[in-house]
């Protein structure tokens, strides 16, 4: 069972890291990698020194911290709030209408946002509804973040509250009947018995969502954006997803996946260190 997973990583992920070289190329398909033009740190520095280097950098980094501030805490507080519920038939269907959105295609999920943010689409009738003014949302770029991450976290709460969920089942509940026995009221077992109880856990996923502070996918970022948002809206891979596919610039596409990698595996470190530190957990 263990040899497929291992093969899929050996030829999608170790194999294709000899590829690295392209980011020194000048790489052109046709001549291949021992045929095209060696440029050393060329693409690095047309990269940033570029007019939206910073642009794509910046727009990345605060996408991600409002889904560290935001996205990340809403599965947990989703988890202790599904653990405080004691009419099982209740829990379970909270639990399939907040799973449901995971499995939806991202291209329905972006058409479904597209056709509300219209000028007479469903969040600007709320909107009128509470004496604001419609307007068409996603040409709005102080709009964009708030959006992107409000979607996330609908789509993906429920998902990413299961694993806080199984962590919580494995929970003595003789905790819970001692703190009973003390005084401890509902709110006092959440804060002293259920909440410690996912500090590993926590600590282990933030620790691993920080080590993509530079990774944010293409495809929603596409399916959403347009030129009046670009300047809150264009991120490090719809960049490279321009530069490096569309106009077929693949040295520096190559170049900018090494530059976010190596930040990433930075961060992810440093987030390591200080976590050992501070909470004594981390991922070694």
């Amino acid at each position: 069972m263990f040899f497929p997973v291992l093969l899929f990583y050996i030829i999608f992920h170790y194999i294709p890291m000899g590829g690295i070289v392209v980011a020194f190329m000048d790489y052109k398909p046709f001549k291949g990698i021992l045929g095209s033009d060696w440029i050393g740190l060329g693409n690095f520095i047309d990269f940033l020194s570029g007019p939206y280097a910073w642009r794509t950098i910046r727009n990345t980094l605060l996408i991600n911290t409002y889904q560290i501030l935001f996205a990340f805490p809403a599965p947990i507080i989703l988890a202790l709030l599904l653990n405080e519920i004691r009419a099982v038939r209740y829990k379970k269907v909270v639990q399939t209408i907040t799973y449901m959105p995971h499995f939806i295609s991202l291209v329905v999920i972006c058409g479904m946002i597209t056709d509300f943010s219209t000028q007479d689409g469903l969040f600007n009738q709320i909107i009128v509804m509470f004496g604001g003014k419609a307007s068409s949302l996603l040409t709005r770029s102080e709009l964009f973040r708030p959006i992107f991450v409000a979607s996330d976290i609908w789509q993906e709460v429920g998902w990413g509250s299961i694993i806080y969920l199984a962590t919580l089942s494995g929970v003595d509940t003789s905790l819970y009947e001692a703190a009973v026995i003390d005084g401890a009221g509902r709110l006092k077992q959440a804060v002293h018995i259920t909440l410690p109880a996912l500090i590993p856990t926590i600590t282990t996923l933030l620790i691993m969502r920080m080590g993509r502070i530079m990774s944010l996918g293409f495809g929603k970022v596409i399916l959403l954006y347009n030129p009046l948002t670009y300047e809150t809206a264009d991120v490090v891979s719809s960049f490279v997803y321009r530069r490096g596919l569309v106009e077929q610039n693949y040295g520096l596409g190559a170049a900018v996946g090494l530059f976010n990698s190596i930040i990433n595996i930075a961060t992810l470190v440093i987030a390591n260190k200080l976590s050992k530190k501070i909470t004594d957990e981390s991922l070694w």
